[in-house]
């Protein structure tokens, strides 16, 4: 499938006039009380939140390209609140009230953001909306029955949820072969570069100093070594997510996995009556390498899903852009779910990385001590998570007790990923053996391919 554009970052920007003019990098050697690495959603909230909580503090936050270079301006915009890891992990080391907790306060993430965007005044093209997981064959709908199940086990409130038939799914999005389905309820459409840009006006607005085109080249106790001078402050907060793996001695810490996405040209009012979505629904299907998708403000169609999910080394992209099978694969899973799509053009495809931690569960902390917090490993839930995380790294450098600081995935820790070529082999082993498990259930298999639970093993997915 032909595309307009192949990288250059996201169509996000496109939509709004193009890559940002960068703001001046760090004049030289600077002190302050918090330094921030990164100035994408993590980054950003947690100087937002730090700002709001204790104006005097002197915050500075550097940046190697511009605010929103990375994931916060490339992603699918599915402000959901989710909580996509895996709450057995967490309970080894937690209780399952606790576990319930976080749950609860991911998906408070929801109307937080929203809160703080209508406040300051933020235009993110934002819609409340329900996250719609649609099966198309019957193992699909076998494990959309298990996983709207768990959620009740795991006490999510019943009114959020809703198990959806055949006709009810294709009343909502015109899927094609679509057996059923569920959707979560108080979730929210975002244009992710939009939230990101807004984000940082307002920051600067507070008085935070945002330095871009500043590389770190490495951080201690104390102290941020960059390009262009020192930045000395008894706090320093990692939020690189994705990037994390740039650092010295983080190569292993997070697996930066690759996630792209492709975009349609507008759509013709008369194709949306075919299609429906007037709901404006979070679209994702029941496959093991599952699919994301939006409806975008000016009626475009998204569609989101891993490509080429690692390189070796922890190597990242260049700019988006992203591999030509990786384009033709997205067109096809498009076209797949909606046939109705298939004489639209591709205006823009791109792809970025988000990191994953060895056991697949995010979290954030601060060792006090060295003065040195993080929080990432979102898994792809970075759009909601990263405000969770900047409340908490808020809550834990200021030193406060609260039901944040004693959440399940505070300070926690786990091994690192293996050396290459072990990784390499371990996240294309798995991701190949979800491609055939599909493509198996797509043929008639009667239930959930052994391969999938085999790909699972692998990584501990």
């Amino acid at each position: 499938m032909d595309v307009k554009t192949n990288g250059n970052i996201s169509f996000w920007y496109a939509d709004i006039g193009g890559i940002p003019q960068k703001r001046p990098p760090l004049p030289g050697d600077r002190d302050a009380d918090v330094c921030i690495i990164g100035a994408g959603y993590t980054g950003l909230w947690t100087a937002y939140y730090l700002k709001k909580a204790n104006p005097a503090l002197d915050i500075v936050v550097v940046e190697r390209e511009f605010a929103g270079f990375g994931a916060s301006g490339r992603n699918g915009g599915w402000l959901s609140g989710g909580f996509g890891w895996s709450r057995e992990k967490y309970l080894k080391t937690s209780t399952r009230e606790a576990v319930i907790g976080m749950q609860r306060a991911m998906a408070g993430t929801v109307d937080e953001v929203i809160r703080v965007t209508e406040a300051e005044g933020i235009d993110a093209d934002i819609i409340r909306t329900d996250n719609l997981t649609v099966a198309t064959n019957a193992p699909q709908l076998a494990r959309a029955r298990e996983e709207y199940q768990f959620y009740l086990d795991w006490q999510m409130p019943a009114e959020r949820l809703q198990m959806l038939s055949a006709a009810e799914a294709a009343k909502r999005i015109n899927i094609a072969n679509a057996q059923g389905g569920f959707v979560i309820r108080d979730t929210a459409r975002v244009q992710p570069a939009k939230l990101v840009r807004g984000l940082a006006k307002v920051v600067e607005g507070l008085g935070v100093s945002i330095y871009e085109g500043t590389a770190v080249t490495g951080f201690e106790k104390g102290r941020v070594s960059t390009e262009r001078g020192t930045v000395r402050a008894p706090v320093i907060i990692r939020a690189t997510e994705g990037f994390t793996a740039g650092f010295p001695g983080e190569e292993r810490t997070w697996l930066p996995l690759n996630s792209a996405q492709i975009v349609t040209e507008p759509v013709p009012e008369k194709l949306w009556e075919e299609i429906g979505w007037a709901g404006h629904e979070l679209l994702g299907d029941a496959a093991h390498a599952y699919c994301y998708a939006q409806r975008t403000r000016e009626g475009r169609i998204t569609m989101g899903g891993r490509g080429v999910p690692y390189r070796f080394g922890s190597k990242t992209d260049v700019n988006g852009q992203t591999q030509q099978a990786t384009i033709d694969a997205l067109h096809a899973i498009l076209t797949r779910l909606l046939p109705q799509t298939k004489s639209l053009k591709i205006d823009h495809a791109w792809c970025g990385v988000l990191g994953v931690p060895r056991d697949w569960c995010t979290a954030a902390g601060f060792d006090r001590a060295s003065g040195i917090g993080w929080a990432g490993g979102y898994v792809g839930l970075g759009v909601s998570s990263s405000n969770l995380a900047g409340r908490t790294l808020t809550d834990l450098v200021l030193g406060r007790d609260t039901e944040l600081t004693r959440l399940p995935w505070v300070n926690r820790t786990v091994r690192k990923w293996e050396p290459e070529p072990f990784r390499w082999l371990g996240v294309h082993s798995m991701y190949q053996l979800y491609r055939i498990a599909d493509e198996r259930e797509f043929d008639g298999l009667p239930h959930t391919s052994r391969l999938a639970a085999i790909a699972d093993r692998i990584t501990g997915h």
